[in-house]
């Protein structure tokens, strides 16, 4: 119970600061009647309620997993970091086939699907980004072609 207590005003104190964010931003003359604030301001009132509801209302005794579990996130984790500053020196393709291949494994340890699973999904989310949905993508290393 303490948990979601904890997590439910940590949550609150998060949507009370995106509500005062949102109610920083300037709005143009040239804005629509319901204003940019709006959108923010109901996302924010959103969370803020189901914050009240995890304060009010915790579940009795929550199950956390073993430690083997917080181990496989926290490799999760560390794939899609290392991704994020992957993506730029290496291209689109060898980021994604890596980090699609480990978080495979993960669900199934087995190196063949993994692989397969990597070069499936790099390849498959290249052509969708690239081809089909017009984006800039740089697939491989510009390095590579001089």
């Amino acid at each position: 119970m303490a948990s979601d207590r904890i997590f439910g005003l940590v949550a609150l104190c998060v949507a009370l600061a995106f509500i005062a964010s949102a109610l920083q931003i300037q709005t143009s003359f040239l804005s629509d009647p319901v204003g940019s604030k709006t959108f923010p301001i109901l996302i924010g009132a959103v969370a803020a309620i189901a914050s009240l509801v995890l304060i009010l209302r915790p579940d009795p005794d929550p199950f956390w997993p073993m430690s083997r579990t917080f181990g496989a996130l926290a490799v999760a984790v560390a794939a899609m970091a290392a991704y994020a500053f992957m993506l730029k020196p290496l291209g689109f393709l060898i980021p994604t086939f890596i980090v699609t291949s480990i978080l495979s494994y993960q669900i199934r340890p087995k190196a063949g699907p993994a692989l397969v699973t990597g070069v499936s999904v790099a390849a498959g989310l290249f052509v969708l980004f690239k081809f089909i949905l017009g984006l800039s993508l740089v697939g491989l290393p510009k390095a590579i072609f001089g």
